[in-house]
């Protein structure tokens, strides 16, 4: 490809302690968190609301937050999910033990509602938001690991932002990426990535009249199997996916599809996503007249719209001063410097479209193994949102630091959210304390953590982060 000199004269602008890429669950909670601590913070995000994949994504599904005993998430993302009940923007079937204790399940909430407490949020803490920007280029010091400043765009031009600290709460690892850190991507782990789906909400759903035994009060996911199967042997679909995670009822009459994969998409590819958004609004039609026919409560069902945001399960992750581990998982191991406790399961969905490979998604979402039991959970350890070696960036939500098995278990809005908590608290630590990413004073972040509501159980603390080539005894 020809090359072209791009030459601007950009204006400077300084002051912020913090910039965070990206107002996702991850970012929103980064920025948040940091201005509660008294920084000045600079929330960059490429849509017009905050929320991400909560909201632009119309991922209006909270994953499990208790282990069935006691609630895991707290912190920041307790706060929300409790204001958004007493605003009313949680469906009226929703109890509080269903977040608060119930082993895996999901808390569906109204996008709306988000969009506007996330607005209050970052007001109150006094974070500068803007929307429609971008994060286009980054000026580092290579041989320090450090960032100076970062290129941004939008509708007035270019700018230069300089600060203290940053946090990459993109999903894609853009920033981190142009900063040079490295990073995973497909191709390197897999030939292709996860599939992405393109989510959906539908009106005119006869809920009330659904007597199925479902969860989260819709329909029971084995009848909902076993239709989409009588639908592929009839040849509805242009694609026979017998995977479907399924309608989650958000309103009276509403419900919002996470269903229909696009197989192969490449998030770091914009030719691909553009083709992907096309075939996922065909897809979306596709199940609204599959709900219409095969499943009864669905005659008069209307499809109301498509996300403006494709749902990406994987793209690009950093390599991080620790790499969660499929092992860690299963091991249910904990660690004195984790930033959160969690338990959602590993979610790893098929990567082709075939029989075969839909077997062995569907084994392996039956599998024992993946599930977490009654009081089980895992660690969160903050060396997964550090790049390695590098001194004042952080990353946050889906693009951390680790291996595909359990990445498909914590790159949900919950987990985001507590790794945003984290690094906003880090950034700021590192700013008033004078101590880098790589070398931060975890038990002073783990105690500041604590302090603004965070579950972290472990007894035993220490200064020093867990890494990779620690020797982890738990």
């Amino acid at each position: 490809m020809k090359q072209y000199d791009l030459i601007r004269k950009v204006p400077v602008e300084d002051g912020y302690d913090v910039v965070v890429a990206g107002g996702g669950p991850a970012g929103s909670a980064a920025a948040i968190c940091a201005g509660r601590l008294g920084a000045r913070v600079l929330l960059i995000e490429a849509m017009g609301c905050l929320g991400g994949m909560a909201t632009s994504g119309q991922v209006n599904n909270f994953n499990p937050m208790a282990d069935g005993e006691k609630m895991l998430v707290r912190g920041l993302m307790e706060e929300i999910v409790e204001m958004m009940y007493q605003r009313g923007y949680l469906p009226d079937y929703i109890r509080p033990e269903q977040w608060q204790k119930n082993l895996n399940h999901w808390t569906p909430f109204k996008q709306e509602g988000l969009k506007l407490l996330l607005d209050e949020l970052v007001v109150k803490a006094g974070v500068e938001v803007r929307f429609f920007t971008r994060v286009i280029d980054a000026d580092t010091v290579e041989d320090e690991k450090r960032v100076r400043g970062v290129v941004i765009h939008n509708i007035e031009g270019y700018r230069y932002v300089s600060a203290k600290s940053f946090i990459d709460a993109t999903g894609d690892a853009v920033l981190a990426a142009l900063c040079g850190a490295y990073c995973r991507e497909p191709g390197r782990d897999t030939p292709y990535p996860m599939p992405s789906t393109l989510t959906s909400y539908f009106a005119g759903i006869d809920w009330e009249h659904i007597k199925l035994g479902g969860i989260n009060g819709g329909i029971n996911p084995a009848f909902e199997q076993e239709a989409i199967k009588k639908a592929i042997q009839d040849g509805h679909f242009t694609q026979p996916d017998t995977h479907l995670p399924g309608m989650t009822r958000t309103g009276k009459s509403i419900g919002v599809l996470n269903g229909g994969h696009i197989f192969k998409l490449n998030a770091l590819k914009c030719r691909s996503l553009s083709d992907g958004m096309m075939f996922g609004r065909k897809l979306a039609v596709e199940y609204m007249e599959f709900y219409r026919k095969y499943i009864y409560g669905f005659e008069h069902i209307e499809h109301v719209t498509t996300a403006v945001l494709m749902g990406v399960r994987e793209s690009r992750r950093i390599l991080g001063e620790y790499e969660l581990t499929y092992e860690d998982y299963k091991a249910r191991r904990f660690f004195h410097d984790q930033i959160g406790v969690f338990n959602n399961f590993a979610d790893v969905h098929p990567y082709e479209c075939n029989e075969e490979e839909l077997m062995r998604s569907e084994k392996e979402i039956s599998s024992k193994s993946i599930w977490l039991q009654k009081g089980e959970s895992y660690g969160l350890p903050y060396g997964i949102i550090v790049p390695k070696g590098w001194k004042n960036l952080w990353v946050a939500g889906r693009c951390n630091s680790s291996d595909i098995m359990v990445h498909s278990a914590i790159r949900v809005q919950p987990a985001a959210v507590i790794m945003g908590q984290a690094a906003g608290t880090a950034a700021v630590q590192a700013i008033h304390k004078n101590q880098t990413a790589d070398n931060l004073d975890t038990e002073e972040l783990i105690l500041t953590l604590r302090k603004a509501g965070a579950y972290l159980p472990q007894e035993r603390l220490r200064k020093k982060m867990t890494r990779s080539t620690d020797s982890v005894k738990f």
